[in-house]
């Protein structure tokens, strides 16, 4: 069965355990030699721009585009980047650079603040950028457990092509769960999604024009919501489904995807809920207002740790490379 159809906002609605997510999408400019936009900054919003002017925004940078120093407590972030890079800067003194196809999993538990800035490095030609940030709640017996992130590299995660019967291809990227025995790799440790029983999986979609593709049935009391936003139309149960629309199928059952003529990419979120209170304001997600009160309470006093860089928009230099340095001093480093 299918149920709420709804049209896509800024913001798109999400079903326990997910709590948030969000699409950018932004035609950058060459960069200005600083990793901001060879642009002029007139008549925005500087700060608090989310306009798309020019096709593009600086959201809460004021030179470089992206999201300076800012904490979180009680919840996860997953951060999907399909094209351009960001660097990471957080309290517990870790860094990285990573993009292009990577993933970042980040467990804020019990408090955390992080920097997610986008460096536009290319000074001859554009800088595209795409990214989803997905938000999934921690149980409240995870709600306090060390912060930590974990890197999903692009080369690991797994791109599955499925043929239907008329030869018409799909390719399924697992970013959480499993399919046709292919698991993603693990979360971070503490995540929602680190219990196979919980039934959480992240998929990327691409259906070739025409293309169906069969999504196989699971437990019933797992909550499973489609995003399609970009392709011409769907056909999924009798209905047609249009682009950029959410929908929301019964999990038990299996269920067949028809394309329309165009190619279509579809996120798929899906997970048995917590099923607890959510009390959330801001950066914080917990189970009560008193935890809310409390949590700005630490932050206030603390700073979840501090803020040991010298700046709150900190960037690495233009020149390096995929890599991720993590708070306990090791370091990954990747292949352009």
């Amino acid at each position: 069965m299918l149920n709420n159809i709804k049209p896509l906002g800024f913001m798109w609605e999400t079903r326990d355990p997910f709590l948030f997510c969000v699409h950018h999408r932004d035609a950058y400019p060459a960069g200005n030699g600083k990793m901001g936009p060879n642009a002029s900054l007139a008549g925005r919003n500087i700060g608090q721009d989310f306009e798309l002017k020019d096709g593009w925004r600086m959201y809460h940078g004021e030179q470089v585009p992206g999201f300076p120093a800012h904490p979180h407590r009680g919840f996860e972030t997953v951060t999907v980047v399909l094209e351009g890079l960001v660097d990471h800067f957080d309290s517990a003194g870790a860094k990285g650079r990573y993009g292009d196809g990577d993933v970042q999993w980040m467990t804020a538990g019990s408090g955390l603040q992080h920097a997610e800035m986008f460096p536009l490095i290319k000074k001859d030609e554009p800088n595209p950028f795409e990214l989803f940030q997905i938000w999934l709640n921690l149980p409240s017996a995870s709600k306090m457990a060390n912060p930590a992130y974990k890197m999903l590299w692009s080369e690991t995660i797994p791109n599955i092509q499925i043929n239907d019967k008329n030869n018409r291809t799909s390719q399924v990227r697992i970013i959480a769960g499993e399919l046709q025995g292919n698991p993603a790799p693990q979360p971070a440790p503490d995540s929602w999604a680190a219990a196979d029983e919980n039934q959480v999986a992240i998929w990327l979609l691409t259906l070739a024009p025409n293309a169906e593709l069969t999504l196989p049935g699971i437990s019933e009391d797992v909550y499973r919501s489609l995003y399609f936003y970009e392709g011409s139309s769907l056909n999924v149960a009798g209905s047609i489904i249009p682009s950029y629309h959410s929908f929301e199928i019964d999990s038990q059952d299996s269920q067949i995807i028809r394309n329309g003529p165009d190619e279509a990419r579809i996120l798929l979120l899906q997970g048995k809920p917590i099923a607890e209170p959510v009390a959330r304001y801001g950066p914080f997600v917990m189970n009560t207002q008193a935890e809310i009160q409390k949590a700005f309470e630490d932050f206030r006093k603390s700073r979840f740790g501090g803020w040991p860089w010298d700046r709150n928009d900190p960037v690495n230099p233009a020149e390096k490379g995929r890599f991720a340095r993590y708070s306990d001093g090791t370091e990954e480093i990747r292949k352009a």
